[in-house]
């Protein structure tokens, strides 16, 4: 061939690999309310940045009565490319290509990209969208996902892995993004899955939908599996590289500095109840502590008795978990002390300084609870903040008591600044709860019982009800006014900025899982 044969040959090659499963596949696509591979990546990387791997990739089997017909690239784009100047690796799988079906070739051109990411220290983003294995290939398909599953346990505290479900999600395909950091979903076109509706219906009888069984909102919502959930797919696009912008490169880095903004929220001191039993919006003492407009809160459908998100103070990047008064009175059960212990462990891992706002009562009391094992997941959140390397900055609104007070990143598993409100009860539990157990015989032995109740419980109210004990001891470093908390943070930041923590030399942690 000459020179101009050669060439022109590759622009005809190049043109056929953008064709995907074609335009009828396309169209289909297109219908369904979804966009294609390349249009999810072209959204995702700044314009006329993104450099793609493999686009001449064959699948290797036709066994099994696989069609002869081969599609370039074969179900999946992978590159890499510029996400708001930052360097970010990314896959997305092509539903018109045998409805993104997992080859071997798949999983070779996925895993190649996730151990360039690695090398390279920058994250990976996984635009899910596959009907699961290709079935004609049998265990060659299985062991593309094991492949993947390996990698992103290597990678995993190494570089951020965020997953996109764009489509359908199903069977051992959902373990992948489940190892990732983040996972993200669409309104009405995303579904994972261990088992679908058919099966299910077949082994058990129970008729369930695909919404029902693995929509956005149920796993937004009950199961705690997506951490952010989004109606249409660019808005799902756009708010994941906000998310990124919350995170470093890998981690060994940290987050990029912006422009500092004042908070948006000066009510601070006004702004809890004088009854203690009265919840108020937690989220105003965020807005009235982090920079203005910088919350982007995570899970923020599940679990609500504990809120979870990052932010930016002094421009920097910080981690955010705070008990919720309006939602159980900020109790932490099972499913917040997963919520809370996971991220908490994604922030160490990535270098993100945490920012504890405690008003938490203890544990929710009951036999479901116990018998669902809050000991056990208690126990996770616990762990990660006494694993925590990071800068933990702790302030105690209002009510801290009993085991959760030592939880919420007390001083005495590690955290580096402990300031309380003027508010602050800190104590085993509340006043009234505390005098029916201290003074039981002398209320029970009492002419006028409840006078007597009444009076113990004022008195244990204001000799404990306040953080000035804890603070006597140390536990508390200081007592603030409201409106001075975001000074003592940020001048504690500054402070642990270069906070260095030499732990006993060992393969790993057993957290209770």
């Amino acid at each position: 061939m000459t020179t101009k044969q050669n060439q022109e040959r590759l622009k005809s090659i190049r043109e056929k690999s953008l064709l995907g499963g074609g335009e009828k596949r396309t169209q289909s696509q297109h219908k369904r309310g979804k966009l294609t591979a390349r249009e999810r990546i072209e959204r995702l990387f700044d314009a006329g940045t993104f450099t793609e791997l493999d686009p001449f990739a064959l699948h290797e089997c036709r066994d099994f009565g696989m069609s002869e017909k081969q599609f370039l690239g074969d179900g999946v784009v992978t590159g890499f490319g510029s996400v708001d100047g930052r360097l970010v690796y990314a896959f997305s799988q092509d539903f018109t290509v045998f409805g993104g079906s997992l080859s071997s070739m798949m999983a070779k051109k996925i895993c190649k990209v996730m151990e360039q990411a690695v090398q390279n220290g920058a994250p990976i983003i996984g635009l899910n969208d596959s009907g699961g294995a290709r079935i004609q290939e049998g265990v060659a398909s299985l062991g593309g996902y094991a492949d993947i599953f390996y990698r992103n346990v290597q990678a995993s505290g190494v570089i951020p892995q965020i997953s996109l479900i764009m489509g359908p999600c199903a069977g051992g395909a959902v373990y992948s993004p489940a190892i990732t950091d983040f996972i993200c979903m669409v309104d009405t076109t995303s579904h994972m899955f261990i088992t679908g509706p058919d099966v299910i219906k077949t082994v058990t009888g129970e008729e369930v939908g695909f919404d029902e069984l693995g929509g956005a909102a149920t796993h937004s919502k009950i199961s705690g599996v997506a951490d952010l959930q989004f109606p249409h797919e660019q808005e799902a696009i756009e708010e994941v590289k906000k998310l990124l912008s919350y995170m470093p490169d890998n981690n060994l880095e940290t987050t990029a500095k912006v422009q500092s903004v004042d908070p948006s929220f000066d009510g601070l001191d006004t702004l809890l109840p004088d009854s203690a039993g009265q919840p108020y919006d937690i989220y105003k003492a965020i807005s009235g502590i982090v920079d203005g407009g910088s919350f982007f809160e995570v899970k923020a459908n599940y679990a609500k008795n504990i809120v979870t998100g990052f932010a930016r103070m002094g421009g920097e990047s910080v981690g955010v978990v705070a008990n919720n008064p309006g939602n159980l009175a900020g109790v932490l059960d099972i499913n917040a002390s997963i919520k809370a212990a996971r991220f908490v462990r994604f922030c160490d891992s990535f270098n993100i300084p945490l920012i504890t706002l405690v008003d938490v009562p203890g544990f929710l009391p009951g036999t479901a609870q116990e018998k669902g094992g809050i000991i056990r997941h208690g126990a996770k959140l616990l762990y990660a903040y006494c694993e925590a390397t990071v800068p933990k900055l702790t302030v105690i609104l209002r009510k801290a008591y009993g085991g959760a007070y030592d939880v919420m990143s007390s001083k005495h598993i590690g955290a580096d600044l402990n300031i309380a409100w003027p508010s602050a009860e800190i104590a085993v539990m509340g006043a009234s709860g505390a005098c029916n157990i201290i003074f039981r015989g002398e209320i029970k032995d009492a002419k006028d019982p409840e006078k007597v109740r009444a009076d113990k419980t004022a008195e244990y109210t204001e000799k404990f009800a306040n953080p000035y004990i804890a603070a006597s001891k140390g536990y508390i470093d200081n007592v603030v006014m409201p409106h001075e908390t975001r000074h003592y943070l940020l001048q504690s930041l500054r402070a642990n900025k270069n906070k260095r923590v030499n732990r006993p030399k060992r393969k790993h942690g057993n957290i209770p899982l």
